[in-house]
């Protein structure tokens, strides 16, 4: 529709100290109101879309701005979901006993689209999303975060990437 759009970066802090650098995608007007090293606060969606290359088909997660309100303090990475599972769940234990399930969430957005986020849920939680099935609608509450991984190539060359999901806090079935 002609409207120009920004892609950079925001860092968001966990608790526990850690910091997240999170893709962000503005239209150009929402970001001239703000300055670098600036603390704001980012309202919006998660959208996905698939790069295609070589290697395969990736799955790309993006913050998309619809509103960005500067703030004196830096405030909480918020995210809350409504979708259906698409992929039946993954429940695992690690190696530390930490009970984890993965989930892939189909959010419905308008003119027939959807976007598929991934879905990290931890515990107790972990076994409940664990026994859920495709096709049943859920709400997630949690953060959007970055995690970093190693990837092993066919060449035998291990390649550092960067994983986004949202890790979810609470889970509620929605009948």
């Amino acid at each position: 529709y002609g409207e120009a759009f920004m892609a950079f970066p925001i860092i968001c802090r966990r608790l526990s100290g850690a910091c997240d650098e999170l893709p962000v995608l503005a239209p150009q007007a929402l970001v001239q109101a703000i300055q670098k090293d600036v603390c704001c606060e980012i309202q919006g969606q998660i959208r996905s879309y698939n790069e295609y290359s070589t290697g395969g088909t990736h799955l790309r997660l993006k913050i998309f701005a619809k509103q960005i309100l500067t703030r004196q303090t830096m405030g909480i990475n918020l995210v809350a979901l409504e979708g259906h599972i698409c992929k039946k769940p993954v429940y695992r234990v690690t190696p530390f006993g930490r009970e984890i399930s993965d989930l892939l969430l189909a959010v419905n957005r308008t003119h027939g689209k959807s976007d598929y986020i991934p879905v990290i849920v931890w515990g107790q939680n972990a076994r409940f999303a664990g026994q859920l099935q495709v096709g049943q609608k859920v709400r997630v509450e949690g953060r959007f975060q970055s995690r970093l991984y190693e990837k092993a190539l066919e060449s035998g060359r291990v390649e550092q990437r960067i994983a986004y999901e949202v890790s979810a806090g609470a889970i509620y079935l929605i009948l």
